[in-house]
């Protein structure tokens, strides 16, 4: 054996491990997840107390599993766990018997009057479905995929995407590319359908979906309670600035409070991140910070006022004010800095945070002196 074999031989077994790791993970996940699905709704439809938890029933559950510290259970998800229980019978047959047990034993605990199998769901109606697809695939799916997959409502239409995505091994990007593309309209509506579907599987070649980023799913990294690491989304003057503006703030000592950085939030299957976010203790409120090397667009207005309406809808705590959003747009000729608010109707809040927080132009100043600052150490020619 030479060198180079010796080498090729270490790398391919950190890969294949890598992989397998990466599969193990998310058939835990996607196991956990259609155990929480199948818990749901048991207690829908058998519990008996579950009157008097009614319609918000979802929310009670995501507050009490976030106090117990189970991660990645908001109401949105236990939706999705519940929707893909539903959809996905099958996977039970993947799940470790043992786990199976114990569910069987939680319903006879609760007194479940029901002699059925709680495992089976029946909607009573007789209609031609497509055949589901076997355990050993669905779980070969990350979570990602069934969360995509889960969101076409169409049996016939999902059974279809299903098999495209396994034959071609998509990435989730390309799955997302192709239900957006309507691919399986433009098959029904085309005469030589072969054609469609082999421009569409042409378009998709390239290499499975990446280990690496399967790793980095953000369900992984909440799953396994590691961190979301910055420096895997953002270069190195987006950090050098915002490492800046996190000093800065800190500095004032007017009240900043650090929370967060690249805090994510989910709508649908998309992910953003918020560059920073502060809350400030004297104005009672979050301030919301994004951040763009570049000249300002309208969109990024728009994306920071999505950013505030989530925050206020779903992360406002009782007794704050409604966020504060702080744009800082860098081109390289000036810096632009806007404030804003979302829906604030009362006057003397905003007459408060405009003393408070600081003057546009203090950051404009920071943020250009910095920027200068760190385009002159990469633009010098290093010492030899």
């Amino acid at each position: 054996m030479n060198y180079k074999a010796l080498l090729d031989g270490i790398a391919q077994a950190h890969q294949q491990t890598l992989a397998g790791a990466a599969r193990t993970v998310n058939r835990a996940l996607v196991a956990r997840n259609w155990l929480i699905g199948a818990h749901l709704v048991e207690f829908e439809q058998h519990g008996d107390d579950r009157a008097t938890y009614g319609t918000g029933l979802l929310k009670r559950v995501a507050k009490d599993l976030t106090s117990a510290g189970v991660p990645g259970c908001g109401v949105r998800m236990l939706e999705r766990m519940r929707n893909i229980y539903l959809a996905y019978p099958a996977i039970g047959n993947a799940i470790s018997s043992s786990l199976l047990t114990k569910f069987h034993k939680s319903l006879t605990h609760k007194g479940s009057g029901n002699s059925s199998n709680p495992l089976t769901i029946s909607s009573g109606k007789a209609e031609m479905r497509p055949s589901p697809l076997p355990a050993t695939v669905v779980m070969d799916l990350s979570w990602s995929h069934l969360i995509e997959l889960v969101s076409v409502d169409d049996p016939w239409k999902r059974a279809f995407y299903e098999n495209e995505c396994i034959k071609g091994g998509w990435s989730l990007r390309q799955l997302q590319r192709q239900i957006g593309s309507l691919l399986y309209e433009r098959t029904g509506l085309s005469t030589d359908k072969q054609a469609v579907i082999e421009h569409a599987r042409q378009q998709s070649e390239g290499a499975p979906a990446d280990i690496a980023q399967l790793i980095r799913d953000p369900y992984v990294l909440e799953f396994t309670g590691l961190a979301e690491k910055a420096h895997y989304l953002e270069n190195d003057l987006e950090r050098a600035l915002l490492d800046h503006v996190q000093h800065f703030l800190l500095e004032l000592g007017t009240g900043f409070c650090f929370e967060a950085r690249q805090r994510r939030i989910t709508v649908g299957t998309e992910h953003d991140r918020i560059d920073l976010v502060f809350y400030h203790r004297i104005l009672r409120c979050h301030l919301l910070i994004d951040l763009k090397v570049r000249a300002f667009r309208h969109s990024d207005a728009g994306q920071m006022n999505f950013y505030l309406n989530y925050w206020k809808e779903q992360l406002m705590a009782d007794g704050d004010n409604p966020p504060v959003g702080l744009l800082l747009c860098t081109a390289k000729d000036r810096t632009k800095v806007e404030y804003a608010t979302a829906g604030i109707d009362h006057q003397l809040f905003i007459s408060r945070y405009q003393v408070a927080l600081p003057k546009p132009e203090e950051l404009e100043r920071l943020i250009e002196a910095d920027r200068a600052v760190w385009e002159q150490q990469h633009s010098e020619p290093h010492a030899s």
